[in-house]
């Protein structure tokens, strides 16, 4: 799929934690006959974003080779354990590295199998509208990843901390946030969480 060149969009794709309430890497769980971070993967790719980061953490050396041959960067995060916030500023540095000139990126999780085709290009179509700076996913009244980050947010989010990750600038009420409606928002937390969604 060809890339825009008038606008140029990164991919933060989060899947660094240690899975604990799953009691496994959930990383590798079945999906769809893959495992979960590559079929997720696999969707985001379908998207108008490049380059695309995958942060990994905890057991990164069994999960990393699941991507093998996609379009993508590894990053590891060796502070995982500090929380999300942590690896959000591990991709963002990764994708400024690689790509100085980022109009904005969008921060997506490793764990939401059901994220809808065209729904990253719907966040990407509503930014480039005009008039916000970021735009969420919404599932009734809250907003949910995958989020879009206009760039003058990347400094913000180079210096998050903990495990909240990008949960805070989510809560603050802002004329110039949007979002775009996302019927599944489906992540996948607990074995319970799991058979939800492969039953």
């Amino acid at each position: 799929m060809s890339k825009s060149l008038e606008f140029h969009c990164a991919l933060v794709l989060l899947a660094a934690g240690a899975s604990k309430r799953m009691g496994r890497p959930k990383q590798l769980l079945p999906v769809e006959g893959q495992t979960l971070l590559r079929h997720v993967a696999e969707r985001v790719l379908q998207a108008q974003v490049s380059p695309v980061v995958v942060v990994l953490g905890a057991e990164f050396e069994q999960i990393e080779p699941v991507l093998s041959g996609l379009p993508l960067q590894t990053a590891v995060n060796p502070a995982w354990q500090e929380g999300m916030g942590s690896s959000l500023r591990v991709g963002v540095d990764a994708l400024l590295e690689r790509a100085p000139a980022l109009d904005a990126l969008i921060i997506a999780l490793g764990d939401q199998p059901g994220l809808p085709d065209g729904h990253l290009d719907q966040i990407i179509a509503r930014y480039r509208q005009g008039g916000c700076s970021l735009v969420a996913s919404h599932n009734g009244q809250r907003r949910v990843p995958p989020v879009l980050f206009g760039r003058d947010w990347f400094p913000r989010l180079r210096t998050l901390t903990g495990d909240a990750g990008a949960r805070e600038i989510l809560r603050e009420e802002r004329p110039d946030f949007a979002s775009v409606p996302l019927a599944d928002d489906t992540d996948l937390d607990t074995p319970e969480d799991y058979a939800r969604y492969t039953t």
